[in-house]
């Protein structure tokens, strides 16, 4: 039986450390090469299509059948106080406060951030971002920040996306199908979503997980070894790394938001 000697474990734990600062020092660099990726619209405009346009469809598909369920269910939990009517502030908050981010996010890592992943990885193993530097380019100002911030960008687009066709959902099944009053379905949303402590709170999370979900894949891409099965790895690891910040975070974020 193998016991752990004390070299291995400081050796694993210099290699973790080391790890967390590399991570954190694209990240800081991302961030200062902001002014670098906006002065590159062309570019930006390229990665917002392939990030956004690309993930509309399974966004708002989704969204439209997270509206059915919390219409069918909100529905029939109101109905037992008496509440029917307040169908519509049901679903408005549970879109635009939780379901709307993460649920986008966690949709936006699988189909997004793998792809983010995959295309960094494979330009690692084709020497791409070697030959960049070579040529005197920075790959992390020329290919990793442009999609760092169109996928900061693109997130609270799709959330907002996802919230509006969730509602549209929702009213369908409530309005519609079940025979709910559609003044008060509109009228109680309209009366009870704030601008501020609901949709801003939303926004604010949507944005936190863009950040989150884009770097995860640009990391993992970007430290990924150089081989068919490092990037396959690398890949996987996006989304199980992502899918976790993002319930982590919002945990986070809701727990801060409410005691303010």
């Amino acid at each position: 039986m193998n016991r752990l000697h004390p070299a291995r474990i400081g050796r694993a734990a210099r290699e973790h450390c080391a790890a967390i600062g590399r991570a954190a020092r694209l990240l800081l660099q991302l961030f200062l090469l902001l002014g670098a990726a906006l002065r590159r619209p062309r570019l930006m405009g390229d990665q917002i299509h392939f990030l956004g346009n690309y993930s509309l469809a399974i966004i708002g598909v989704s969204g439209l059948f997270v509206g059915f369920v919390l219409g069918l269910q909100g529905y029939y939990t109101l109905q037992r106080y008496g509440a029917s009517e307040a169908l519509g502030l049901l679903v408005a908050l549970s879109l635009v406060r939780e379901l709307g981010p993460v649920v986008t996010a966690l949709l936006f890592a699988g189909r997004a951030g793998t792809a983010l992943t995959a295309e960094i990885g494979l330009m690692k193993a084709g020497e791409q971002l070697s030959a960049m530097e070579m040529m005197a380019v920075d790959p992390v100002r020329r290919i990793l920040a442009p999609r760092f911030w169109a996928g900061v960008i693109v997130m609270p687009l799709l959330a907002a996306v996802f919230s509006a066709v969730g509602v549209i959902g929702g009213w369908i099944v409530g309005v519609l199908m079940i025979g709910v009053d559609g003044g008060a379905f509109w009228g109680q949303m309209q009366q009870g979503v704030d601008w501020w402590a609901d949709l801003g709170n939303g926004v604010i999370k949507s944005v936190v997980f863009g950040v989150a979900v884009t770097f995860v894949a640009l990391l993992q891409g970007y430290l990924a070894k150089p081989t068919p099965e490092g990037v396959s790895r690398a890949t996987t690891r996006t989304v199980v790394m992502a899918s976790l910040a993002i319930l982590g975070l919002d945990f986070l974020l809701t727990a801060t938001m409410f005691s303010i």
